[in-house]
Order: structure tokens, then sequence, then C-alpha cells
């Protein structure tokens, strides 16, 4: 007679925690973590469903709501999870633990963590895996927007120092040669974002580019990147384009305008060197549909394969990772950036054949910058008048016209504030562009000419590199 089958363990009593344990906190695949269980912000609402508390992570500038299930105390099971996490960043972590207890004891402490330096360095050899209940393995659900998703990775090298990039990219390498980075801390907004495991080249970190490369990292991706500017703040140089596009399985670009795409693809040491078979370029510079065609052929005619896919927004869209992204090209490539795109942009569309995505950002950037000068001449014509500006303002954003770009430029124009979010430059050669792209067809274009030479103005006056809403100042001079 067969034995009987044993019953199941039971399972684990039920964890009391409160508001200011420390815990060890886990979500999905990655490791457990210490942290300490802190008020969320005002703003923050609690995911529906199963029991969780907010938990601020030590040693990271992460934060995360944690199901109970994914939660341990820290006494509990320090030794444990010291065992079998040997990273020096985790060993890190656990040391601004014990210093935030010290400085705790005999006394009441408020819920803020201290900044630890583990926030500058990357941890380097492998971290172990941990048993956890099954329950914790399940998916984040796509439907909570309010899930902020705690991401821990490794690096193959210690080959870098890394800085908060909330606010702004901080990179810095220890040798020479091209600055490979991977997001060791992340607070994302979307959970289901799963970074591709390509390695992740990009060239470029100007305004738009250093807010993208900060969201690429974020959400776990592996970057390596250059910059042709040797006194871009806070990034050193890699060696040179050649040598990151050889490296990577994916580069991205986004440099100024088409002579600065045509020296990065075909100058000396550029990506043309480093292409071979497989290798995939995307160039994310709002150029022409000439000089997109002419990149692609070049990047093919060597194997590669080649992605157009300029960007709709400005810095601070960039930073918060809600550009628009029109694509044209390989369409494997275009999803094979999915989870890249997912990181930069609120949208991406897929345009069909090269040319089509420089075309029609160009239509799109032709149409904001002519509201633009638009917007200025209003503003002035209702000062000569003897109109008030806040009035016209407030009486735009109660119609039909409202919107977060009108605001945000009439607002700058109002303060005399035209630090750049789209320098003024930029949106005048767009402009051009666009008006050729008319002759070319033989489709007449006058608004935007007008435009065009309000903008030229306006550069005459030394504001190209001052934001787009100081063509306002071509209007007063």
């Amino acid at each position: 007679m067969a034995a009987a089958a044993a019953a199941p363990a039971p399972p684990p009593p039920p964890v009391n925690l409160r508001l200011g344990d420390l815990v060890w906190g886990k979500l999905g695949r990655y490791p457990p973590w210490p942290g300490k269980i802190v008020n969320p912000p005002k703003d923050l609402k609690k995911p529906r469903g199963k029991k969780c508390f907010f938990v601020k992570f030590f040693g990271t500038e992460d934060h995360a709501w944690i199901k109970v299930e994914q939660l341990k105390p820290y006494h509990a099971h320090k030794e444990e999870m010291i065992k079998i996490n040997k990273g020096k960043r985790f060993q890190q972590a656990v040391d601004a633990v014990e210093e935030f207890l010290k400085k705790a004891k005999g006394k009441d402490q408020d819920l803020t963590i201290p900044e630890s330096s583990t926030v500058k360095r990357m941890m380097t050899g492998t971290v172990a895996g941990f048993k956890w209940p099954p329950s914790v393995s399940e998916p984040v659900k796509d439907g909570d927007p309010h899930f902020h998703h705690f991401l821990l990775s490794q690096t193959e090298k210690p080959a870098v120092c890394y800085q908060a990039i909330t606010k702004k990219l901080k990179v810095c390498e220890e040798e020479t040669g091209s600055t490979s980075i991977q997001a060791a801390d992340s607070t994302a907004i979307n959970g289901s974002i799963t970074p591709t495991d390509k390695k992740i080249g990009f060239l470029g970190l100007g305004l738009m580019g250093s807010g993208i490369v900060s969201n690429l990292l974020k959400m776990g991706h592996t970057v390596t990147v250059w910059n042709r500017t040797a006194e871009k703040e806070g990034a050193r140089l890699g060696r040179t384009p050649a040598e990151v596009v050889s490296t990577c399985d994916i580069t991205f670009a986004c440099v100024s305008d088409p002579k600065a795409a045509k020296d990065l693809v075909l100058g000396p040491s550029g990506v043309l060197q480093g292409i071979r078979p497989g290798k995939c370029y995307v160039d994310m510079s709002t150029v022409d549909a000439d000089t997109v065609t002419e990149l692609a052929q070049v990047i093919v005619s060597r194997g590669g394969r080649f992605l157009e896919a300029p960007v709709s927004g400005n810095q601070q869209l960039s930073n918060d990772g809600m550009l628009l992204i029109l694509a044209a090209g390989d369409r494997d490539l275009y999803e094979d950036c999915s989870s890249c795109f997912q990181a930069m942009g609120k949208t991406s569309f897929f345009l069909g054949e090269v040319g089509n995505a420089a075309k029609m950002m160009l239509i799109v950037n032709m149409v904001q910058g002519s509201f633009m000068a638009t917007i200025a001449e209003g503003l002035t014509l209702a000062q000569v008048t003897g109109q008030s500006q806040q009035t016209l303002l407030d009486i735009l954003n109660h119609g039909q016209l409202a919107s977060i770009f009108l605001d945000q430029k009439c607002q700058n124009i109002l303060q005399g504030n035209f630090k750049p979010d789209f320098y003024l430059k930029y949106i005048q050669k767009d402009l051009r562009l666009a008006i050729a792209l008319g002759d070319s067809v033989n489709h007449p274009t006058p608004m935007a000419a007008a435009a065009n030479e309000v903008y030229k103005r306006a550069k005459a006056l030394d504001q190209s590199d001052n934001d787009m809403s100081a063509v306002y100042r071509a209007y007063i001079h």
C-alpha cells in the first residue's frame, strides 16, 4: 500500500509590521534589499488589492509599494541576507542601515534615511538567489499607474562611478575608453517595462540626450555613452563613436542638425567604422529626409540595420520620459527598441519607409514654431495697444487654444525667463528644413516662411542659445 503523501508545510505566520520598521524588501526577480517603512508622499496613492507598505531603500534613492508577503523584518533575517548577498553595493547598503541605527540609538528619529555613499558606486560580483513565497513573483499589474517599480541590476566592470540621475545624468570613468553604465537604482513609473538584454549605445548628451539616457538607465538598460563636446558637464567622452557602435547591439544618436548627423556617421572614427553585419543604428536627430536616407543607405551597405526615430518634445519632457517618438525604417529594429522607447517616451509611431519620420517631424515642428511666433506677436500687440499681457494669457488659457505649451511659453515671456527648453536656433533650423521640404514638392509654406524670418531676426539679436520663446525679443527691438 502506497505511503500517504506528506502534508504540505504550514504557511509561515503573518509578520506584524508598522511604520518605522526596518525590513528586507523584494520585488519580482530583483534581490532583497534593506529599507524602512515610511509614510508615502501625499499625492501617491496605495495600490489596490493586497496589503502593502511604502518602503524607502537604504543606499539608493529608490522607494516602492511592497506587498506585505514580500517583506521580512530586518534584524531577524540580517545574517541570512548577508550570507546570500555578496555584492559591494549590497554591503554598503547594509552599512548605511547600521549607520542609521547607530544615530537613532537613544533618540527619537524622523523617517528620513541618510544618503549613503553607495549611490555613487556600482556594485560588482553576483547576487545570490533568495527563496520567497511564490506570490512575490507575480507580475506587476499594468493597470496601476501609481506602482513604483524597484530595479536593481549588476554591472560587469567596476569601470564607472554612478551618481543620482533623477534630475540630470552624471557619469564619469576611471580609465580611458567609452563609459559603460547600467542602472543600479531606479524608480520606474511603469513597472511593466522589462529592459532589453541588448547592449545600448547613445551618442550625444545635449538637452534631449541627457534626459533620454537617464530614463534608459532608470529602467534598467545597460548604456554606453559618448558625447562630441568635451565640456559636457558630468560626463567624460568615450573614445569614439565607432567604439561605441562596435561594442553595442543598438546605438542611438541625437545630435543638432544634418551636418552633425553626417559627421557623426561618416567622419573620422565615426559610426560607419563600427558597423558590422547585425549592428543597429537609430538616429533620433531632427534632420531632412535626404540626410536620413543617405545615412540609412551607408549603414545598410555595411550589413547594419537602420531606424530613424526623431523625437517631439523638449528638455522637460525628455527628463520626464514623456517624449513622442516618430520612427521609420527597419520594422524589426523598431520592435527591438520597444523597451527603450517605453523608457524615453509616452507614445511611439511607426511611419513606414525611411524618410517618412523626418518629413513628419519637420511638419510637426513647423506648426509648433509658427505657433510660437504667433504667440509672441500677439503678446507684443497686446502690450503696444495698452492691453494686459497677463489678461491675454488668462483668456487664451480658458479658450480652445489652451495647452501646456501655450501657458509655459507665455510664462517665459512674462517672466523674462528664456532658459532653453528647446533652443531657438534649432526651431529655426527646423522651419528652414520644412520650407525646403515644401519647395521640393512645389507646395507653398507662406506662414512658415514668415515665422522663419522672425526667428532669423531673433538670431541676429543673439537669441540663438535661448529658448524658442525668445522670438518675442524680435518684436520688441
